[in-house]
């Protein structure tokens, strides 16, 4: 079953074309990667999806909605790529307003807080916090509510090999629980944490599938490898 279909999706930005004819489906329960280099378009489908993004052509359903219904603002979860947190407030300050969002919330802050691992500094002022800290109380502002898809624009950039495993470990752990989770990044090696990939080059889809059948595909055993055997065509 999927929870997001792309048709034919085309998008333009001042005359150029960002996105062409990107046609998807993203199946329920797992996690999706969406992988590419810087501008293959990974940020303009997540936008499109969360219905923040103007359509040239082309259409979006998520959950038998069109984006951007206002019936889907409770079902899902968005965690932009620059930390959306308030410096002035502690990190349980922020959670606890963007839960006040909404009416009802699966997680109570405290769990939130164990969740992302952020217990200790759960009375520190987001701007004292280092990088990988706002990153995962951006994180936390996410799962606030009762999202069943959430949707994250690299949300690992940046941190180091320790903690990205952790963040990892906890998607897996999101998905366990029945959420769909859209995750980008530009790292190939982050592929292999994900159920099921979709491969962008230059606003088109270069190939999607499991890690395992991409390799098959490509005859490669690492995904840097299998990304640069897809663009040459070989």
């Amino acid at each position: 079953m999927s929870t997001i279909t792309l048709s034919a999706l085309n998008i333009e930005k001042e005359k150029n074309e960002i996105l062409h004819s990107i046609s998807l489906e993203f199946p329920e329960g797992k996690i999706i990667g969406l992988l590419g280099p810087s501008g293959s378009g990974k940020t303009t489908i997540l936008r499109s999806i969360v219905g923040l993004q103007r359509i040239t052509s082309g259409s979006i359903s998520v959950l038998n909605q069109p984006a951007g219904s206002k019936a889907l603002r409770s079902q899902i979860a968005y965690s932009t790529q620059s930390a959306s947190v308030y410096g002035d407030l502690t990190c349980t300050e922020n959670i606890r307003f963007f839960a006040s969002l909404f009416k009802e919330n699966e997680l109570s802050v405290t769990e939130i807080l164990e969740l992302v691992q952020l217990t200790k500094n759960r009375k520190q002022l987001a701007q004292t916090l280092s990088g990988g800290e706002r990153s995962r109380l951006a994180l936390a502002t996410a799962l606030v509510g009762n999202p069943k898809i959430i949707i994250l624009d690299e949300p690992t950039v940046g941190l180091d090999p320790v903690l990205r495993e952790e963040l990892w470990g906890l998607f897996r752990r999101l998905c366990e629980k029945g959420k769909t989770l859209v995750v980008s990044s530009h790292v190939m090696e982050e592929a292999e944490n994900c159920d099921h990939l979709i491969l962008l080059r230059d606003g088109k889809i270069l190939a999607e599938g499991t890690v395992s059948e991409l390799k098959k595909i490509t005859g490669k055993s690492d995904m840097d490898s299998v990304f640069i055997t897809l663009v040459r065509g070989k």
